[in-house]
């Protein structure tokens, strides 16, 4: 299944949010301006007001499916989104670049079996 960066940064929101067993104060840190600007610069409400669609272009909100899920999850948990520079000197985002390089290409090295 193709898919994108986007999508990913999304998807392992979801899946950390998920993994929780009761409701948390939590501190996600991203490297995504996209994720993180959605809920700090309010973007998700005006995608919401606007019924998903940008303003600016009249285009459908992409990945939609996701975020819905995500608002789902941040109704249940106090998120607060903090972004960190993504390839710099920080050791837990180099740490999970790593591990989703790696992941990526043992994907391909299956695919090729």
């Amino acid at each position: 299944m193709e898919t994108t960066s986007n999508r990913m940064e999304i998807t392992a929101a979801i899946r950390a949010l998920s993994a929780l067993k009761m409701p948390c104060e939590v501190d996600l840190y991203t490297d995504s301006a996209y994720l993180e600007n959605a809920f700090n610069q309010n973007w998700i409400n005006g995608w919401i007001k606007n019924n998903w669609i940008k303003k600016s272009d009249k285009s459908p909100v992409l990945n939609q499916d996701l975020w819905l899920q995500l608002l789902e999850l941040t109704k249940i948990h106090s998120v607060s989104w903090h972004k960190v520079k993504g390839h710099a000197n920080n050791a837990e985002n180099n740490r999970c670049d790593q591990l989703a390089t790696t992941a990526i290409k043992e994907s391909l090295t299956r695919k090729k079996d």
